[in-house]
């Protein structure tokens, strides 16, 4: 059997007769509420007899009616469009730093602080934080919809066997004797294949490769996401291990004031408001030092949780020595090379891509296809004469489809692919303008920076000097310790500050390695319309 169906409003069918492989049975039918015609040739030996005649303007008529109703994609389009990142303005932001083609961040970008310790908690998050298993899992998803889209490119195998036993009603047994018994027995294998005319499938499929070359961009972007904000998390636990120091310090300090102006106040040396200031002064360091502890083990119960451990995890973590020099240099080929650089505008990119394909293939749904259908088996009542010749048939034959009539279905598929594509474009320039400036924001926070701690630590020399001055008087007996003292208060209020400033600045270096795109390095990423093909 042959049979063409067009959208079960169009129909032509060929019968092909298993025996003697002539065409028995033609059948065209177009079916309207208002119109219905049916062309049936009869095969009498070499002769073919048409019943009834249709005249030819019914003919024309008909071609019409099929031919206007067809479903149609006119009017449906996008609407956004991708923004060129060298239309970008930038160069009075980036003016502001040294420019060196070798600047971009390395893979194993934290290396470069040489801190054992943040080495292993990089590494220890990498290997088991949910997070990454979550995005892990997105990308198996999107890899198994490349197959099942491959899949669908393929012919299809499939083998039916079945045994039905059946009593047989008066009305239905030709003999009208009824009350008799019979045993079905069959067994089939049938193929179909749907011919890619216009190339539907494939780019069904390309666009599924282009969403699971996303989602693996996905992994390295939440790689290096979670990367940076365990180093960040780290920077910020030795910093309020700095903090904590010196505000003991600072207690300390103010404890023994506290005791000096008792004596001094017993002694009838002192008024009683200046010892009740000091000992007031005194509680609010021990306040202050209490919030610094907690400040510690806030930020080494978020470190832990970055790693993927217990709250616990973050006790054996002792503060780190190292205090790396940062001098702000950046890459030369910003903003050109920022879309293969940073692996979620890449993947931004890869979706737009991916969007693209996605609507080809919509759009091929309003043309016709060819579906090649094909079964053989045997079919037989008596078990003994199961694999026997009568019992033998087969049917092949092409299918047809056109969509004439769908209620606006395709129509509505295709403005939902246009705008997925229109949402991956604005996604896309979003992501590239935050980018830019993330980056630019950045650059002038280190700038800022580099500078403060530059004015901080002349500051904080000074202070070390006068200290050491003082405290060489009072060991000479030429200054009171309450003087010595005093002066402590400028000394760690400038080291609080020196530590403040140097634990932003590497907070913000670290977040413009992020930036930058952590050492992605592509080939075809950054051009996912030529790899995709």
């Amino acid at each position: 059997m042959f049979l063409f169906l067009l959208n079960n409003d169009f129909v032509i069918s060929f019968y092909f007769n298993a025996r003697n492989g002539n065409i028995a049975h033609c059948e065209r039918t177009v079916g309207y509420s208002f119109l219905s015609w049916l062309f049936v040739f009869r095969q009498q030996g070499n002769n073919i007899m048409r019943t009834p005649a249709v005249n030819k303007q019914a003919m024309t008529v008909l071609a019409a009616l099929v031919l206007t109703s067809c479903a149609t994609s006119e009017g449906l389009h996008t609407h956004n469009k991708m923004l060129n990142p060298d239309s970008l303005a930038a160069k009075n932001t980036l003016s502001q730093v040294t420019l060196s083609p070798a600047n971009w961040p390395k893979g194993n970008w934290w290396e470069r602080f040489n801190d054992p310790q943040l080495d292993v908690l990089i590494r220890d998050g990498l290997a088991s934080s949910p997070s990454l298993q979550e995005v892990n899992a997105r990308a198996d998803q999107a890899n198994a919809m490349v197959v099942s889209a491959r899949a669908a490119q393929l012919p299809d195998i499939n083998m039916d066997a079945s045994i039905t036993r059946s009593r047989v009603a008066r009305v239905d047994d030709p003999l009208l004797v009824g009350k008799t018994y019979s045993t079905l027995r069959t067994a089939s294998l049938g193929t179909s294949y749907e011919l890619d005319l216009w190339g539907g499938k494939k780019a069904a499929w390309q666009a599924a490769l282009g969403n699971a070359k996303a989602a693996e961009l996905d992994k390295q972007a939440a790689a290096l996401g979670l990367s940076a904000n365990i180093a960040r998390a780290w920077n910020s636990l030795n910093l309020a291990w700095k903090l904590e120091k010196i505000a003991a310090a600072n207690a300390e300090r103010l404890a023994k004031i506290s005791a000096i102006q008792r004596q001094f106040y017993h002694g009838g040396i002192s008024p009683e408001y200046q010892y009740k200031q000091a000992m007031a002064n005194d509680k609010d360091a021990q306040t202050a030092l209490l919030q610094a502890q907690e400040n510690v083990t806030a930020a080494g119960i978020k470190l832990s949780t970055l790693v993927g451990k217990g709250p616990d995890y973050w006790h054996h973590l002792k503060p780190s020595e190292s205090n790396p020099a940062m001098q702000t240099t950046l890459p030369s080929s910003i903003p050109a090379e920022l879309v293969g650089r940073r692996p979620d505008v890449v993947a931004a990119r890869w979706r737009v891509e991916a969007a693209e394909k996605q609507i080809k293939a919509t759009k091929t749904e309003f043309y016709p296809n060819i579906n090649l259908v094909a079964e053989a088996g045997t079919r037989n009542l008596l078990g003994d004469a199961f694999v026997g010749a009568p019992s033998q048939f087969f049917n092949v034959g092409p299918t047809l489809s056109l969509p004439i009539f769908d209620g606006g279905k395709r129509r509505a598929d295709l403005a939902g692919s246009n705008a997925e594509w229109d949402l991956a474009v604005a996604h896309y320039n979003s992501l590239l303008i935050s980018s830019l400036g993330d980056i630019s924001t950045s650059i002038v926070n280190l700038k800022s920076l580099e500078q403060q701690i530059a004015q901080t630590e002349d500051a904080d020399k000074l202070a070390h000097s006068a200290w050491d001055d003082v405290s060489a008087q009072f060991k000479a007996g030429l200054r009171p310790w309450l003087d010595v003292l005093s002066l402590q208060d400028q000394l760690l209020a400038s080291d609080r500050s020196v530590a403040q400033l140097q634990g932003d600045m590497m907070d913000q270096n670290i977040l413009l390695i992020e930036q930058l795109g952590g050492g992605l390095v592509t080939q075809s990423e950054s051009h996912p319309a030529a790899s995709i093909n």
